[in-house]
């Protein structure tokens, strides 16, 4: 019965993400950028992020997409702002590893916080590409993409180096 209501829980996280999008807008004087493109779904937005001594003093997205891929963006904007860019990192590491279930243990990681409710996607393999869409977006503006001509990141296509997956 815990699981159900927890469960329940997440998924009012998700609804109320989607909803209500934390961050979500254009960011004037950003300092790096990203798109992301989920073919599959539908699933497009644009990450962008102003980093200041190695810190995202603020990041934002903008896109259309489904409840996950939307609630997921939201979620990430809120856990990133404030982190350092190895903390931001480390951060995208672990949320991968939710989402896409190689590490069980950390649906039940308190550290995680609301990002905890991102766990039951590893149940739907379809829906990963759209958990961890913006997560490989922010990694790739981290990762050094320019605000004018920002990368592309898509999940799918041989193509691209920092294909999501």
């Amino acid at each position: 019965m815990a699981d159900a209501a927890l469960d329940a829980l997440y998924q009012e996280v998700i609804l109320d993400h989607n909803r209500r999008p934390r961050n979500f807008h254009p960011m004037e004087h950003a300092t790096c950028s990203a798109d992301g493109k989920n073919p599959n779904c539908g699933d497009q937005l644009t990450i962008w992020l102003r980093v200041e001594d190695e810190v995202v003093t603020d990041i934002s997205f903008q896109g259309v997409g489904c409840a996950i891929s939307k609630a997921s963006a939201s979620l990430m904007t809120q856990a990133i702002k404030g982190k350092t860019r190895g903390d931001a990192t480390a951060l995208y590491e672990k949320v991968h590893k939710l989402v896409t279930g190689e590490n069980p243990a950390l649906a039940t990681d308190k550290e995680l916080g609301a990002l905890r409710a991102l766990a039951g996607v590893s149940r739907f393999p379809m829906r990963v590409k759209c958990a961890s869409l913006s997560w490989h977006a922010m990694k790739a503006a981290l990762d050094g993409a320019a605000v004018h001509g920002a990368a592309v990141v898509s999940t799918e296509g041989p193509e691209d180096a920092r294909s999501a997956s």
